[in-house]
Formats: structure tokens, sequence, C-alpha cells
């Protein structure tokens, strides 16, 4: 070494980065939100499931317009992002899946509340009407009182033409809307 001069650092590669966001080395399973790349939420869900890891990715119905006809379409409910169930010892394989930007959170990775999940797997499962829906933090909490979505909790709006129940994820700042009538949920107790 020339006396004076210092050693340049070689360049962080992308393994380096991802290695400095993993922190924490927590072996029980967590469900945690993953930022995607633009229109890779689906191939992101597929990559996880072929790893062996557990993903979970609403979708809901839109209806779009093509040039020449309007057509439903399914889209993930929040764009974006996909979520998934690991242990903090395997964020590397999850950080490292094509598609896959980050492991969302303040600072570090979060988890997501169980029963934000379970709300989100219980609507996957009966497939309601559904549509994305901007983030709020105003309404009543309510909760479904009859139909296939017994018990689940959200804010209730008033449209001009219909009811909705809002579910949010107050981590992703996101939220979704399912059509259903007043007289199905009642105030939260």
């Amino acid at each position: 070494m020339i006396p004076g001069y210092q050693k340049q650092k070689k360049p962080i590669e992308r393994d380096e980065q991802i290695q400095e966001q993993v922190i924490e080395t927590s072996t029980d399973c967590r469900w945690y939100a993953l930022q995607t790349q633009s229109r890779h939420e689906k191939q992101v869900r597929d990559r996880l499931l072929a790893v062996g890891i557990e993903p979970l990715l609403p979708l809901g119905k839109q209806r779009r317009q093509w040039s020449d006809r309007k057509v439903w379409t399914t889209l993930p409910l929040f764009s974006g992002y996909c979520f998934a169930n690991f242990a903090m010892t395997s964020s590397l394989a999850v950080l490292k899946t094509p598609g896959v930007v980050r492991i969302v959170g303040t600072m570090r990775p979060e988890p997501i509340p169980a029963e934000e999940i379970a709300v989100l797997q219980q609507l996957s499962s009966v497939n309601p009407m559904m549509e994305p829906w901007d983030y709020f933090a105003e309404g009543a909490w309510v909760e479904v009182i009859r139909g296939p979505l017994i018990g689940v909790r959200g804010q209730f709006v008033r449209r001009t033409s219909h009811h909705g129940l809002v579910i949010r994820s107050s981590l992703l700042q996101r939220a979704a809307l399912i059509h259903i009538g007043s007289d199905e949920v009642a105030p939260e107790q």
C-alpha cells in the first residue's frame, strides 16, 4: 500500500445489502408483508410456494375497459404487496426471491397482526365481490353478524348507491372494500 493512500472499498453487492436487512434470528413463523415489483405479485406468490414458503395474495375482481368492451379481471387487492408466513431466519431466501423488493416495516421488518391475516384468509376463501379501496382513518368499527363473513371486523363506509365494509391494514396503509348490506353488520362491542 502506498503511504498516504487508503485502500478503496469494494462496491456493496446486492447480497450484502440484503444481509444487512436480516436483523432478527427468530425461528417462529410470522406473517410479513412483502413489497413486490410492479405487477409481479402473482409471480412472487408462485415463487414463494416453490421454495416452501406459505404466501397469501388476496385477489379481487374489477371491471376494466378494454378497447372494444368491458371485462372482469382478477387483480391483487393490495397492488404491489404479497403476504408471506416465514421465520426471520428464512428472510434471506425471501429477499432473494425474484420480484421481492423488501419486507415491509419501519426501520426493520414488522410482522402483520394475526387477526388481520385471519380476516384476509377468510375473505380469500369466501371470495365475495371485492375491489381495492383507498386507506382512510375515519368510520365506525363494525362486525359482520350474518352471512359467510360472520365475525369479520372492519370499518363501515356508506357510498351513494350501496354499503360497504372496509377491511384495512394499518401497516400497509391500504384497504379493501366488501359490498355488504347494512343489515348484515352491527357496531363492534
